[in-house]
């Protein structure tokens, strides 16, 4: 199976990354979703045991698909940090540790539902903070996955995930995107974000990403 597949969607063609992103060739875009960047940090202020370097982690993964991909913008489809308390000097410190690697790409932000309560990223950051819907011909780019009344829409939030069944009662979750003509999501880019089984109707066609691949799910 291959690192990514070609879609052609509402007349783009765009590539869905085994890595939970997206590219978009004809803008040298790289979309992402619901990073939540922070949120270990956020359930150890509540002295809950959750692994660490989950942030490193989240943005290495980042850095290795900009460095893959001929990228001029980054779009971050909402949730970029998880909670105010999750705004640790550590976790501030290599997000400007990651910035300072990449200071000609633009990053616009679509606010999400914890972008709202964690507050906007440090000025410094250099990201470009937007209200939903943002329009980029020819999408809607949101969080929230709300219809839009002109605009097919690429949108988070979901956190969408597949649950393969097997015949001797093996389970296995990946996260997938959804593609829909009207609303289309993304995965959880995320290292530490969990997922919701999604079960969606024709003519939605289903993606996995798994072990490096990403392959369509039969309609």
């Amino acid at each position: 199976m291959p690192a990514h597949v070609e879609i052609e969607l509402c007349g783009a063609r765009l590539w869905l990354l085994a890595d939970r992103a997206l590219y978009w060739p004809a803008r040298r875009a790289l979309l992402v979703a619901d990073l939540h960047i922070g949120k270990a940090a956020s359930y150890r202020a509540l002295h809950q045991p959750v692994p660490r370097g989950t942030t490193a982690a989240t943005l290495a993964r980042l850095e290795a698909l900009l460095a893959a991909y001929p990228c001029e913008q980054l779009f971050v489809l909402g949730d970029f940090i998880h909670a105010r308390s999750g705004r640790a000097p550590a976790t501030l410190g290599l997000l400007r540790d990651w910035r300072e690697r990449h200071p000609a790409l633009h990053i616009g932000l679509i606010r999400g539902n914890h972008d709202r309560h964690a507050g906007d990223p440090p000025a410094q950051l250099g990201i470009e903070v937007l209200d939903q819907p943002w329009l980029l011909e020819p999408f809607a780019l949101q969080h929230e996955p709300t219809v839009h009344a002109t605009r097919p829409v690429l949108a988070g939030h979901v956190h969408p995930v597949c649950v393969l069944r097997g015949r001797a009662r093996q389970r296995l979750r990946l996260p997938c995107f959804v593609i829909d003509e009207q609303v289309s999501l993304l995965p959880a880019f995320g290292e530490f974000t969990g997922g919701w089984e999604v079960m969606p109707s024709a003519p939605a066609r289903l993606y996995v990403a798994g072990d490096g691949q990403v392959w369509p799910l039969p309609r």
